[in-house]
């Protein structure tokens, strides 16, 4: 009797092991099974060649930038826009994992849980983008070859409506990038903007104003004096040339590093940490189901020095473009901003009938919304007193550069970023322009072409 109650145990335990794992199997399934369908062995998807025998990629004007003409793979006619749209769109081996033709072939091959991979009306859909084409090509002139990353945003609807990273390529006649040219295509299969983490340099320091406001409530009343060398734990903060008196906002303005050391040395690891955190820059940000990079900032081991240096954008700091464009976005909405995005819209070319929808997703809340107010007039102060309001025409804007140290004898890595405080253009923006040298000279002049033309096409 014992030994059947034993084996009728042991027999109900693996009758719930089994029960247990179909449940977790129908969970993968559902979660995962889009993923595990778009894999380029999948021959109900892909050609021979690995390209993607389904779907169209359309940009927000509908303009075609890829689609499948008698079996083959086209892309838009002119090479430009093909380059400039590079690392959205994708390319036809799919070594760019977050490009379109990879991240979203599921949406474009018209797969679900009900019939998988195979339609009776064929695999004809569209996907829209958010970004313009005309306005990622302005951008990409603008890079004219240099490495780095533009990145336009609208705050409150999430739509990304320019993306481009550089080096690119035309995908219809894609380099050898290990001959010759290897240098010049460095990270070419790396969308700088969403996958690349960098030593942020000055614009960090929107953070440690952020801190600062929040856990220093007299720093408004302070005065600040820069010799353009300043001590910190003993470290030695220097500054380009002596700002001399300043209170917070012309120290903002000028961009000391001495003042933003002192004042991250003074809030402390602890606490700058949490706001760094708070601030979304250590976090992955799905941006339409791709995750951005996480950034860097880890004073756990750090001297006040150290600290200090970590204030002001340097020590080991990381940021990836996407996230602080996405802070930019909270700075000027208030708190908040929208989650970026890039789908627009997937329809089934076959029926005309939507497929799967879009919609509009807030951040948490990245920064308190008194302090945004108080950091946004700061930034806008910054264009007046620093950068020159003429170089944005009529845009009510608000900006911070930065001039990033990455060291080996290169040039600094330059920055800009920001948003315009503009219902009817609500952007944020970035600018990354690798060992470019001056944050505002050079990332500034691609931020206003760039920006002129989202105003003058939107």
């Amino acid at each position: 009797m014992r030994k059947i109650e034993r084996r009728a145990v042991l027999c109900l335990l693996l009758a719930l092991a089994l029960i247990a794992g179909l449940g977790l199997f129908c969970f993968q399934y559902v979660t995962n099974a889009s993923t595990w369908a778009s894999y380029p062995f999948n021959r109900h998807m892909y050609d021979n060649s690995g390209q993607l025998i389904g779907g169209t990629i359309t940009d927000r004007d509908g303009d075609i930038l890829t689609e499948v003409k008698d079996g083959n793979r086209v892309f838009y006619p002119d090479a430009t826009v093909r380059k400039a749209t590079l690392h959205a769109v994708g390319d036809p081996k799919g070594n760019i994992g977050t490009g379109a033709l990879t991240a979203f072939a599921d949406n474009l091959s018209g797969y679900n849980l009900i019939t998988g991979g195979y339609s009776p009306i064929g695999r004809k859909h569209t996907l829209a983008l958010t970004i313009d084409a005309g306005v990622n090509v302005t951008a990409y002139k603008a890079l004219d070859g240099r490495q780095g990353t533009v990145g336009v945003y609208d705050y409150t609807t999430g739509e990304i409506l320019c993306m481009v990273s550089n080096p690119s390529f035309d995908p219809t006649d894609p380099p050898d990038i290990s001959g010759a040219d290897k240098d010049r295509y460095e990270g070419v299969y790396l969308n700088r903007l969403l996958s690349s983490a960098q030593v942020p340099g000055s614009i960090f320091k929107t953070v440690t104003l952020t801190a600062a406001l929040e856990e220093l409530p007299d720093l408004k009343t302070r005065s600040f004096r820069c010799t353009s060398e300043t001590e910190v734990g003993g470290s030695i903060i220097t500054c380009p040339k002596p700002h001399g008196e300043m209170d917070i906002q012309s120290a903002f303005a000028n961009s000391c590093n001495g003042v933003f050391a002192q004042l991250a040395a003074e809030i402390g690891a602890e606490k700058m940490t949490q706001h760094v955190q708070k601030a979304g820059l250590t976090n992955r940000i799905s941006v339409s189901g791709i995750m951005t990079a996480a950034g860097k900032y880890d004073v756990s081991k750090a001297d006040k020095g150290q600290l200090g240096w970590s204030g002001v954008g340097q020590y080991t700091d990381t940021v990836t473009p996407a996230n602080m464009m996405t802070f930019m976005g909270a700075v000027a909405n208030g708190g908040k901003a929208a989650v970026p995005r890039l789908i627009s819209s997937v329809t089934s070319m076959d029926t005309g009938l939507p497929s799967s929808w879009s919609t509009t997703t807030q951040t948490d809340t990245l920064i308190e919304p008194d302090i945004a107010a108080q950091v946004k007039a700061m930034m806008k102060n910054n264009v007046v007193q620093k950068y020159g309001q003429e170089r944005f025409r009529e845009m009510v804007i608000g900006a911070k550069s930065g001039t990033a140290e990455v060291g080996g004898g290169k040039r600094p890595n330059a920055w800009f970023t920001g948003f315009l405080d503009d219902p009817a253009h609500p952007y944020a923006f970035i600018v990354l322009v690798e060992n470019g040298g001056g944050g505002a000279s050079v990332a500034g002049e691609i931020a206003a072409t760039v920006l002129r033309a989202c105003v003058d096409k939107f």
